[in-house]
């Protein structure tokens, strides 16, 4: 495998552009990062810095959908031309370059970081959309399928930089992928019906009895009633049996990747913790974990590498 030490300056200087992005952007998963073997951090870093930047073109809502549309397919395109390049010579874009020396190093297929992409330019297509204009899922069926696009594929190009011989850990890393977004799903809330998406799926709205205009009003402003408590606590038991199969993964993770796979799970999951001891109310203060619980995260994270070196 690729070290920084080994490969070319040019590659090198690639990999360290896509650390800076992966430090300044990457809220959560840098933290992960940070107890990995240098070469697997390297490569984390590179796949971020593509999945990143597939985000920032899909988010810029400063233009148009048919625009970023447009960027996208440009963008693509340009991945593409560089995948089919007999050498990286002719390659110009640093993340493409830190990517390609990934994707050999660790044998991950064009077809994963495809799969990558989709999720990230789902929200560009048109999907279900109601008379009021937002944008939703019909049923948890549908959103399980976005929720595998936009974190489960991350989860399997990231078990390749692990490591893992049991076949079992690709259906735990989809599950693992699914726990990870929902939580997401539910912390952002109030910001994606802001922004006219509904990411809640509608056969759970009814469930409850719940409209896209009472969630309009909560992003509003107004409390939360009991009901919408147990709505959305109702996808937060789904979530957590979901982080079930994140602890039984981490075992089938090389050794020295699992105290990686830790700070990630303990991360999220305290996410999804804090959600509830909030009574699920995300419309107020946007939850988080403060810089010194990561850092108490990454402490003991590291702890746990150094301890799996010593027993290798």
């Amino acid at each position: 495998m690729s070290d920084v030490g080994n490969v070319n300056a040019r590659t090198a200087q690639a990999y360290l552009f896509c650390r800076d992005v992966a430090r300044r952007e990457a809220q959560n998963f840098y933290w992960a990062f940070r107890v990995l073997p240098r070469h697997k951090s390297d490569a984390m870093c590179a796949v971020y810095a593509f999945m990143r930047r597939a985000d920032d073109i899909a988010d810029d809502e400063s233009k148009t959908i048919e625009t970023r549309r447009a960027e996208m397919t440009s963008w693509l395109r340009e991945w593409r031309a560089s995948r089919s390049s007999s050498n990286d010579a002719g390659i110009h874009d640093p993340v493409f370059i830190a990517l390609s020396d990934t994707q050999r190093s660790f044998s991950i297929p064009d077809e994963l970081l495809e799969e990558l992409v989709a999720g990230t330019t789902m929200d560009l297509e048109p999907r279900a959309i109601g008379a009021d204009g937002v944008q939703t899922y019909a049923t948890f069926d549908d959103l399980y399928r976005y929720c595998y696009l936009v974190a489960s594929v991350v989860g399997l190009v990231s078990i390749k930089i692990f490591g893992y011989t049991d076949l079992r850990a690709e259906k735990l890393a989809e599950e693992t992928g699914v726990a990870f977004q929902l939580t997401n799903i539910l912390r952002d809330v109030k910001e994606d019906v802001e922004r006219g998406r509904v990411y809640l799926p509608m056969d759970l709205l009814d469930e409850f009895g719940e409209t896209v205009e009472e969630l309009r009003e909560l992003a509003a402003g107004r409390a939360m009633n009991e009901r919408e408590r147990g709505m959305l606590a109702t996808l937060a038991i789904r979530a957590e049996k979901y982080y079930l199969a994140a602890h039984r993964l981490m075992p089938l993770l090389d050794r020295d990747s699992r105290a990686a796979m830790w700070v990630l799970v303990t991360i999220y999951h305290r996410l999804l913790g804090r959600i509830a001891a909030r009574k699920m109310d995300v419309f107020g203060e946007r939850v988080s974990l403060s810089r010194a619980e990561k850092l108490g995260v990454l402490a003991r994270g590291a702890a746990l590498a150094a301890r799996n070196r010593v027993m290798r």
